[in-house]
């Protein structure tokens, strides 16, 4: 006779929960409040013009702040396309797949923008 002590736990998932559902939310809030600050700068200032624009984003602070919010861009997207590959996608080769692709896509794009984003 065998016993069996304690609860039978069935351990599947990632358990990613809470943290990511609070990377979304930083990093959404942190896209909002610079997209904000960028609107103020081109609404209530000069005609935009490349001299403007050049302008708003020679300031090393801004450089950095634009740095931070592709990276939380690239982060937000990994997250939310990891989710729906995660819940969508049940062969693993397929998922795995997909998942290789964003990752690459979305460095690929992070680092075209901050190579942009560093000729100003």
């Amino acid at each position: 006779m065998s016993k069996n002590y304690g609860t039978k736990r069935i351990v599947v998932g990632a358990h990613y929960g809470l943290r990511d559902w609070l990377a979304q939310r930083v990093t959404a809030v942190l896209m909002a409040l610079f997209t904000v600050a960028l609107l103020v700068q081109v609404i209530f200032g000069d005609p935009i013009g490349y001299e403007k624009w050049a302008g708003i984003f020679s300031h090393q602070w801004m450089k950095f702040l634009t740095f931070v919010v592709i990276l939380s861009l690239a982060y937000h997207a990994w997250v939310g396309m990891r989710d729906i590959w995660m819940d969508y996608i049940k062969p693993v080769g397929i998922r795995l797949g997909l998942q290789v692709f964003t990752i690459v896509w979305l460095l690929g794009c992070a680092g075209w923008a901050i190579q942009v984003l560093w000729r100003i």
